[in-house]
This record gives C-alpha cells, sequence and structure tokens, in this order.
C-alpha cells in the first residue's frame, strides 16, 4: 500500500471515491468473484478515504457505522455526506434539530475513522449571509469529545463572493473544492485542511484522467498539503496562511465513473512515488 504521508513538513494526503457499491467496478475494478460483501474491504486498501453518499438520503445504524470501522484498515477514513434534510430548506438557521439528530445517529461508531462531513447544498440555494452563518454556529466543533471537520460544498454562483470565504474560514469549515466541473469554484482555504472533489474522468483514458493531468492534481495536493495555494484554481478571498500543514481529502466523483478508483490509485501510486 502507498504511503499516506507527503515528506517533510506536512499533512497526510488522502484520495478515494465515491461509495464502493457500483454495478461496472465488479468489471474494472474489483477481481472477478469477490463477493458483494467484501467490496469494502477490498477498496479500502487500494484507496485511502471514501465519501459516503448514503448518508445523505437517509440514517444509518450505529451497528452499520461500527461494520465499516471494523472493515477497513487501520489507518483508513471515511468522509460523511450529511443529509438532505439539513441543507435542502428554506431557513437553515432551522436545522439545529436535523444536524444533531444526524450526528446522534451513531456516526462516531467510526472512531478515529470519521473524517469530514460534507455538507451539500442544492444548485439553487444562494448566498445569504446572515442565514448561512445562523447554519454554520449549528455545527459543533466536537461531539463527545471528538474533533469533527465540516466542509460546505456550495453549488450556486452567489456564492463566489469574499463574504463567503471570510465567513467560513471564521469558522473553521473547509469549502468544498469543484474541480473539473460546472460548479463554481471556490479554492480558497478556510480550514486546517482541503477538502475537494474532482469530477472530469472520461472513458478516453484508462485512468480516467490523462498522465498530465493526474501529474497535475497530484502536485495541487502536495501542495495544499505543505501550505502552499496550488495555482490555476479560482480563489476569491484572502491568501490563507502560508506554510501551514493541512490534511488534504481529495475525492474522484462523477465523470466516467467506471474509471475513477484508476484514478485514484494513479495519483496514490504518484503520491508514493515522490516519497520514495
Amino acid at each position: 500500500m502507498a504511503t499516506r504521508k507527503t515528506a517533510g513538513k506536512a499533512g497526510q494526503i488522502r484520495i478515494g471515491i465515491g461509495g464502493w457499491t457500483f454495478e461496472p467496478w465488479r468489471r474494472t475494478f474489483y477481481p472477478k468473484g469477490l463477493v458483494q460483501k467484501r467490496e469494502l474491504e477490498y477498496a479500502s486498501r487500494k484507496l485511502t478515504t471514501i465519501e459516503i453518499n448514503g448518508t445523505f438520503y437517509g440514517s444509518q445504524k450505529p451497528a452499520t457505522f461500527a461494520k465499516w470501522h471494523d472493515e477497513t484498515p487501520d489507518d483508513f477514513v471515511f468522509s460523511l455526506k450529511a443529509p438532505r434534510f439539513s441543507t435542502h430548506r428554506r431557513v437553515l438557521a432551522e436545522a439545529g434539530e436535523s444536524v444533531e439528530r444526524f450526528l446522534a445517529s451513531g456516526v462516531l461508531e467510526l472512531k478515529n475513522k470519521l473524517g469530514p462531513i460534507n455538507w451539500q447544498f442544492p444548485p439553487t440555494k444562494q448566498f445569504d449571509a446572515d442565514d448561512f452563518e445562523g447554519f454554520l454556529d449549528l455545527l459543533p466543533k466536537r461531539v463527545d469529545g471528538r474533533e469533527i471537520r465540516h466542509a460546505v460544498e456550495v453549488r450556486h454562483e452567489s456564492f463566489r463572493d469574499e463574504a463567503f470565504v471570510a465567513l467560513a474560514r471564521k469558522h473553521g469549515v473547509a469549502i468544498v473544492m469543484a474541480g473539473d466541473s460546472k460548479y463554481p469554484q471556490i479554492a480558497d482555504v478556510t480550514a486546517k485542511f482541503v477538502y475537494a472533489r474532482i469530477m472530469g474522468t472520461t472513458e478516453t483514458f484508462p485512468h480516467g484522467y490523462d498522465d498530465n493531468t493526474l501529474d497535475l492534481w497530484t502536485e495541487r495536493a502536495h501542495n495544499w498539503a505543505s501550505g502552499g495555494t496550488p495555482k490555476g484554481l479560482e480563489t476569491l478571498g484572502k491568501p490563507a496562511a502560508a506554510d501551514t500543514p493541512r490534511d488534504v481529502y481529495l475525492y474522484v466523483i462523477s465523470g466516467f465513473k467506471a474509471h475513477n478508483p484508476a484514478a485514484g490509485i494513479a495519483m496514490i501510486e504518484r503520491l508514493a512515488g515522490s516519497n520514495a
């Protein structure tokens, strides 16, 4: 397995995909004959993180989170899509009960494998500074003594506003960086970690991207982890503090989904090569 840490003074870089249950992966990613109940076990040993989408649509049982914890390596991390019931509403500041219910639903059964929570907003949701701050005030920094990392994924052009960047930074919440995507790109670093979702894989390349693009995203991950600001990405606010190590969570999402695991593995291999 590739090393999960960059050389020198840097945070951890984790690269993964969304979920692990996708029928075409049984032809392109999983070994022939692998039983479905062992797919998470296999995927978690090829990638270093997975974003769980099922939590967006409905609650999971505490025993399910515990099972996911037990099936994965010690240094593996999950991110969770927060429930849409919290983010798909007219008044965000009224989401308190939904937020509390989700955080009490058993997510802490993931223990040290609980990574960031992605609060994804619909493309129709526009930026309202007061309402959005009301929502951010609802997100606890710790639950039962465990640090909780929060990221917000916004998809309306009105969020391309320095005030939004300042608000996220004030609360220590990451803005999800949309790469190769139709959604607004806001690459400002606003937390002690970076959460990136890249969505441009195609059927053309066996690894989803060409080699130059895989090199580029790997280098950007290195740059973020060492406290830098990658070139070629769109930012709005004041630059983040430089030379501050940051953890990086980079997910290959959407695009030509059948090739997403190959893209993630190709970048993990590049990280391993740079640390050799």
